[in-house]
């Protein structure tokens, strides 16, 4: 029997909308899914970067205009790749026409805007999404089973960090996640959004924070053509804004369960490139995750024998660890670009199922609370409460 054909447009085509494009592509190759993706339209403002993107990752058509996207109605699902500050208004309007919303995160520039994402995907009955997609890592799956069996006893500590060196050259130019208005926030937005959500995944709800920010480099080139994260040699020109972000978050958090926790996110952490680890330490025993070696979690039994006490490192790549079925012999390592497809492949079963699919707009509320309680901490220089 044919499969349903499920229509996707896509607005963004840089880092997330080629990552994104991927995973479309990958999904039902390796997932034996109840419905087919069709690449159907790729939405950006450049004509000339946007069909090359199309002609390079399969889409059938192109649009510069993201509100012809979400209201064409043979669109089923509206991939949303694009900067912060357009996640609000491109999720709203996608919702009330009816499509199915893939975000990428963060979800958005304030708790209230989240929210309201949230109550309209809600009130139009589709299928919502946030993409913290290191939840799909096969050894972050690992550590959430590990952990709801118990292995780890009561949990204590968690200890997180993401780290990124890509702005340390002061004469790296005012790109838009360095200006509030469309980020929000530096690292502790962008940065920690990923370190919450697993932190909440894994640990539970926070209920408390303190934290504070530090700013190293106050004014930038502004922005050639041509300017973007990550890119050494980025264009520049000679005029200087002034960076509305913080540089760098160092928050302390206190869950629900009693557990205490930190975090620390900064794009000045020389040598580190895209550094996310985690540390949870429990009274039975502990584990850590980098992934910057992803296929492998390090695990410590308090309950083994004194003399064969220490940190274990277990490779994740087994047919029996999650997802991993669907790709390698045991063993063959998967990397970065897996996570996307085991969401998109999850998303699909969602849409095919009418079923939810976490992380989605309700968790990403539940992260903003915590960055938005942490940014107000941090000017009050006091301990505030997550609401």
């Amino acid at each position: 029997m044919e499969k349903k054909k499920l229509n996707v447009g896509i607005i963004g085509h840089r880092f997330m909308g080629k990552a994104h494009s991927n995973a479309w592509l990958k999904a039902p190759l390796f997932f034996d899914l109840d419905a087919h993706p069709i690449l159907k339209t790729a939405c950006a403002r450049s004509e000339d970067e946007l069909s090359v993107f199309a002609k390079t990752w399969g889409w059938e058509s192109t649009e510069t205009d993201w509100r012809k996207v979400v209201e064409d109605p043979e669109i089923d699902i509206v991939d949303i790749s694009t900067p912060t500050h357009l996640h609000f208004d491109m999720a709203v309007a996608a919702a009330e026409n009816g499509k199915h919303v893939f975000c990428e995160k963060p979800l958005a520039l304030s708790k209230a805007q989240s929210e309201e994402m949230l109550r309209i995907a809600e009130s139009n009955k589709v299928v919502h999404y946030v993409n913290h997609n290191y939840r799909r890592t096969p050894a972050v799956m690992l550590a959430k089973k590990m952990i709801d069996e118990g292995q780890l006893g009561q949990i204590y500590h968690w200890r997180g960090c993401y780290q990124q060196d890509w702005i340390v050259d002061p004469e790296f130019p005012l790109t838009w996640q360095l200006q509030k208005e469309y980020a929000m926030a530096g690292p502790h937005w962008d940065l920690n959004s990923h370190s919450v959500d697993l932190a909440l995944f894994l640990v539970g709800p926070i209920q408390e924070v303190s934290c504070i920010t530090s700013h190293f480099i106050k004014e930038r080139p502004l922005p050639g053509v041509g300017a973007k994260a990550f890119t050494s040699g980025s264009q520049a020109s000679a005029e200087k804004g002034t960076v509305t972000v913080e540089d760098a978050s160092l928050m302390m958090v206190r869950f629900t369960n009693g557990a205490v926790g930190s975090f620390e996110a900064t794009r000045f952490a020389t040598g580190r490139k895209n550094h996310n680890t985690f540390e949870i330490y429990g009274s039975k025993g502990s584990i850590r995750f980098d992934l910057e070696r992803m296929n492998e979690l390090e695990y410590f039994n308090r309950e083994d024998p004194a003399e064969l006490q220490g940190f274990r490192t277990i490779m994740v790549t087994e047919s029996t660890h999650p997802y991993l079925s669907h790709w390698w012999p045991p063993g063959h390592i998967i990397g970065y670009e897996h996570a996307f497809v085991h969401a998109v492949a999850d998303f699909i079963t969602a849409v095919s199922k009418g079923s939810s699919i976490h992380p989605n707009f309700e968790d990403g509320v539940k992260i903003m609370s915590v960055l938005e309680a942490a940014l107000q901490a941090a000017e009050s220089g006091s301990r505030t409460s997550v609401k």
